[in-house]
């Protein structure tokens, strides 16, 4: 029996697949697991028997990452399963971007004059914009998200060139033939007429965008920040806004101080909510969840690497550890002193993470798997048979 502790509303398609092995709820004693969506995790106090966090959706900042690492628990979000509904609302930014599509709807429905037919003829020079066809779109970041967009882009006659010195083989294969590649960021923004940001928020993204970067761009730039709010320095943005280097800002992420000010176009974090986008997270959350729970493997976790052994022993030993070395030699020592055959082994490692899975072929007594956890460097031991 797994025990899972859901703290927030996860897409019932996901939790409804779950089969009798699983006891789901919002105050689980002892959980094995813990399902998420925005609950803040900073302030939490863990138990000892949580082995995996798993957020239904992309960002991770209201997970302890560091905290989690140290005690051996793996995390895991959703990368690219609400990529298509981030990647229309970047669609519709492009033209609110443009267009002064909600200047132009907040006026009319504020308007209490008479004869309002004359008076929007009157007005509507004043939301006049340009069109989105043939100009250049910079996309930065060019995972799930960004490379749907810059797709997309292409489609509706952008020029595009994308920024991502750590671009993954799939999303390059996936990626139009027509978007450029920046070798540098400065080419980039001497190009660009808008750019679109597609960047974790880490300690080196904080920021992202500040006077600097800013001062490099063309003026009369419209800049989409649908990843994190503190991607972009939002006094130096006023700033530039004040010069007309920034023409428009539209985000996803609001706040007091960019949510009144004129060519700032502010969104309640809308990104993500569609139905659709909510099963896929909730599905693909599920899954990763089980493959851990129940085989020990790992995809798309933000803090260990990935791991997938097929089954070919009795029974299956996880084992976290630093990645220092002698460890493996070690942890193998402790099963070969008992008389333990390995029919299989995967060692992975990431950072400062090793992960591994070892398959044998007979029981593994507790004491046993006690020898192994008193190692120095071991975070965590898992058995599963």
């Amino acid at each position: 029996m797994f025990k899972i502790q859901i703290l927030n509303n996860i897409a019932t398609i996901g939790t409804d697949s779950l089969g009798p092995q699983y006891q789901l709820g919002e105050s689980i004693a002892s959980p094995d697991a813990i399902l998420i969506r925005s609950a803040n995790m900073h302030d939490v106090t863990l138990p000892d028997s949580v082995k995996a966090i798993i957020r239904a959706g992309a960002g991770v900042n209201n997970i302890p990452i560091e905290k989690c690492t140290e005690r051996g628990i793996a995390v895991f979000n959703t990368p690219g399963a609400n990529a298509n509904a981030v990647k229309e609302l970047v669609i519709c930014g492009l033209f609110l971007a443009s267009r002064g599509i909600a200047p132009g709807f907040s006026w009319l429905q504020s308007y209490q004059g008479a004869d309002m037919e004359t008076e929007v003829e009157k007005q509507k020079v004043s939301f006049k914009g340009p069109e989105i066809y043939g100009k250049t779109l910079g996309v930065i970041g060019l995972g799930a998200i960004g490379m749907l967009v810059a797709n997309a882009a292409d489609a509706l006659g952008m020029k595009v060139i994308g920024f991502d010195p750590y671009i993954s083989v799939d999303s390059a294969w996936k990626l139009s033939q027509n978007v450029k590649r920046a070798q540098q960021l400065s080419s980039l923004f001497s190009k660009a007429d808008y750019i679109s940001l597609h960047l974790p928020l880490l300690d080196e993204t904080k920021y992202f965008l500040s006077k600097e970067k800013f001062n490099n761009m063309k003026t009369g730039m419209r800049i989409l920040n649908f990843s994190r709010g503190p991607l972009v320095h939002d006094d130096d943005l006023l700033d530039a806004m004040q010069q007309n280097i920034v023409a428009s800002y539209v985000t996803d992420f609001p706040n007091e101080k960019l949510v009144h000010q004129k060519g700032v176009i502010c969104l309640p974090h809308l990104g993500a909510s569609t139905p659709e986008s909510e099963d896929n997270c909730a599905m693909m959350a599920i899954e990763q969840m089980k493959a851990f729970l129940e085989h020990g493997n790992i995809r798309n976790s933000v803090n260990f690497p990935e791991a997938h052994l097929a089954r070919s022993g009795t029974r299956r030993l996880t084992i976290t550890n630093r990645n220092v070395p002698k460890m493996v030699h070690q942890i193998t020592n402790v099963l070969a002193d008992t008389n333990i055959n390995i029919s299989d082994m995967l060692n992975k490692h990431r950072g400062g993470i090793a992960y591994n899975i070892i398959d044998v072929d007979s029981d593994v007594d507790p004491s046993l798997l006690k020898k192994i956890e008193a190692i120095d460097g071991v975070l965590a031991v898992r058995y599963l048979n």
